[in-house]
């Protein structure tokens, strides 16, 4: 059973990280991944300004609590040994009926490849399972985007889906990969 309204107790702690709602002090460090274009070359929204950023934090500092269907709790991904926010991991309450959610993540470049973002996305299926209630969370990625596939497999997420060219996708047609999991493989 879906439990509303659903917040964890934050800081979720990680091995690293401690995960919680933006702050608007975390600007700069969101800035510096919301406006590399290598980072949001999978991911949908645009590079952006440091007042596109602002406007975009503004909006994320309201999402450390889901309330109903189709709200999207988003927390940073702060390192606990230095306070910088390399990233963020989302989970969307996406259907009350189906106990469904979805996973996504963004980071940082210069700290890909070291585990965080899988550490994250971890915890973050944990609290999806485990204190949230929901039978089933899925992740929707580019499939160009191998490095994210990756992740899901080390997460035990499986492919279920590639739908071909399904998206316009910043200005030309894309393929998506969908990965899920059950609460009862969560659990296995």
């Amino acid at each position: 059973m879906v439990r509303i309204p659903w917040a964890p107790e934050y800081p979720v702690e990680t091995e690293r990280l401690d995960l919680r709602p933006h702050r608007m002090a975390d600007l700069d460090d969101l800035h510096r991944y919301h406006s590399d274009p290598e980072v949001v070359r999978y991911i949908p929204w645009p590079v952006r300004t440091l007042d596109e950023t602002r406007a975009a934090l503004e909006s994320r500092t309201h999402q450390g609590v889901v309330f109903e269907p189709g709200q999207w709790l988003v927390l940073a991904m702060q390192v606990r040994d230095t306070g910088r926010v390399i990233g963020e991991v989302l989970l969307k309450y996406d259907s009350e009926t189906d106990a469904r959610g979805e996973l996504g993540y963004a980071m940082a470049a210069d700290v890909a490849g070291r585990g965080y973002a899988t550490e994250a996305a971890r915890a973050v299926l944990g609290l999806a399972f485990d204190d949230f209630g929901l039978h089933r969370v899925i992740a929707r990625l580019d499939a160009r985007n191998e490095a994210s596939a990756r992740l899901l497999h080390r997460l035990g997420m499986r492919q279920e889906a590639h739908f071909r060219q399904d998206e316009w996708f910043k200005e030309e047609w894309t393929d998506t990969l969908v990965f899920a999991m059950l609460a009862e493989e969560w659990r296995a």
